[in-house]
């Protein structure tokens, strides 16, 4: 009796994920450090200066963490309601947040209580920032003012009514200490300069503005809002540059590296996008738990620490390069070991031992060996590979009818059964390596229960997505070859001319030649 032949499931060509430099610096980070606050993350903000600790607003505190630690170094937690948008200042020294009961704190890093209050704004204070000279905070809120406030005094400077809806977000110029950026739910971003007594230019956005981020060098502004990334040239009077739809929800935060050449976004939808801001195309992407809140990026870009709305911080640091080096140089002698002497070609002379290789069959090849054919289409339509590896799945049902017993296989099942038998046909029907196959096993399947259609509501309902998926199938069949006549009428009309060059050419030749001839 010849021993039994495993199936022979078919290989077929993947198409890899192409991997760029962009892919393998942002995989460089290791797995996320996760620490639970009191309430959603609504700002983190890390300190410019060494050792780059981090500010956390969460519920009415704000903790102050180590690059490295997991619990906080510091909590300000002077606030009645909620606070809002802790900001450090550009030498580390201060900090300033602004509340849910409209009052703006100072705080000095070192200390606990705050130095400042400054107080005017008659609802919650949910954007704060400091001017690039240092002395100057900005802020907005609630009843859709924006303020200027003078740190030494302890006085408001100016206030500007000019938005007509919430004010979320805000920034300031790092090379002119007077401009300040603020944007609202009215959809549009304003800029201001502390010297002129209105906005100098507005923007319109389209969506309620969640998140605005300057350039370093001030000339471009980016703008979130909705489920859009829109990037403005501020030297030609806030000209679009380009508008960027990634996000399948609201975008929230948005964030640079320390280059300036990767713009990172944050959305509800759960994903960080990642940008080349020289292309404004999406070159990484990362994806998380819940809906993304606030995002920041170290000021060295080691560390990417993310908030979410379930209360939930996301720390990811990293990877050192040198520990990489030293893996890679241990793993080399033990490859060599393992390969050594598999190239090694048996001389003449020499007497070869051959051991018996163990084939250890799967449960659908014992099935089959022992002619179970009902119980092997069974096996392969398990959940881990009906869904995972389907080419599997195909393979028997393509040996079972080479057998003649698919038929007899697919007979006798129940509505259970025969329901997920046509929702896998009904998948993969339409894709050109199984179509060959599942055509033959929809057959079948028709043939086989076509006297029990109508009986069960599921297994008509199947029967009319099979139907739907071959029509649509069928319907695009028809559009190809209707392009495939169109491109060889166009193909026949090239070669028709390209013939005709030549031998027009050949003809004018004799012509000159025969006038050449007569005039001499």
């Amino acid at each position: 009796m010849a021993t039994y032949k495993p199936v022979v499931v078919q290989a077929f060509p993947k198409l890899g994920e192409k991997i760029t430099q962009d892919t393998l610096y942002w995989r460089g980070y290791k797995t996320p450090v996760q620490i639970k606050e009191f309430g959603a993350v609504n700002k983190i903000h890390f300190s410019p200066v060494p050792p780059y600790n981090y500010a956390v607003t969460a519920s009415s505190r704000i903790h102050i963490y180590g690059r490295y630690s997991q619990e906080p170094i510091k909590t300000f937690s002077r606030f009645k309601d909620a606070a809002y948008c802790a900001t450090y200042r550009d030498d580390g020294n201060l900090l300033v947040a602004g509340s849910e009961e409209g009052s703006i704190r100072l705080f000095d890093v070192s200390g606990r209580a705050p130095l400042r209050q400054f107080d005017g704004p008659t609802k919650a204070v949910h954007v704060v920032g400091f001017l690039s000279d240092k002395y100057r905070i900005f802020s907005g809120g609630d009843d859709y003012s924006s303020s200027l406030w003078d740190i030494p005094n302890g006085t408001e400077i100016i206030s500007y009514n000019e938005h007509t809806d919430y004010v979320r977000c805000g920034c300031a110029s790092k090379v002119n200490a007077d401009v300040f950026i603020t944007g609202s739910y009215d959809h549009t971003v304003k800029l201001f300069d502390a010297r002129t007594k209105g906005s100098v230019m507005t923007i319109e956005h389209g969506h309620p503005v969640e998140s605005v981020l300057l350039f370093q060098s001030g000339g471009l502004l980016v703008s979130a809002g909705g489920r859009y990334v829109k990037v403005w040239d501020i030297l030609k009077g806030g000209q679009l540059l380009v508008s960027l739809k990634n996000h399948h929800k609201t975008v929230t935060c948005l964030c640079l590296n320390s280059s300036g050449q990767r713009l990172l976004s944050g959305s509800l939808d759960r994903h960080v996008k990642i940008y080349s801001t020289t292309s404004y195309k999406v070159v990484h992407s990362f994806n998380y738990a819940t809906s993304i809140l606030s995002l920041a990026l170290s000021p060295e870009d080691e560390t990417i620490v993310v908030g979410m709305t379930n209360g939930v911080l996301n720390v990811k640091h990293r990877k050192p390069e040198k520990r990489k080096e030293e893996s890679q140089k241990k793993r080399q002698p033990a490859y060599r070991t393992y390969v050594k002497g598999r190239t090694y070609m048996p001389k003449q002379e020499d007497f070869c031992v051959s051991k018996p290789v163990k084939h250890i069959l799967r449960k659908y090849d014992k099935l089959l060996k022992s002619f179970q054919s009902s119980k092997a289409l069974d096996a392969v339509l398990e959940p881990p590979i009906r869904l995972h590896t389907p080419e599997v799945t195909v393979a028997v049902m393509q040996e079972l009818h080479r057998r003649g017993t698919l038929r007899s296989a697919l007979a006798g099942r129940d509505e259970k059964q025969i329901n997920l038998l046509l929702t896998f046909v009904a998948r993969h029907v339409v894709e050109p390596r199984f179509t060959s196959v599942l055509v033959t096993v929809a057959d079948m399947i028709t043939d086989i229960y076509q006297p029990v259609v109508g009986q069960s509501a599921i297994v008509d309902r199947q029967f009319l997505k099979l139907q739907e998926a071959i029509g649509k199938e069928i319907d695009y069949q028809e559009e190809l070859l209707e392009v495939l006549g169109m491109m060889d009428t166009l193909f026949a009309t090239f070669t028709k001319k390209s013939a005709a060059y030549p031998e027009e050419n050949r003809s004018n030749g004799l012509t000159e030649t025969i006038e050449t001839n007569t005039n001499n």
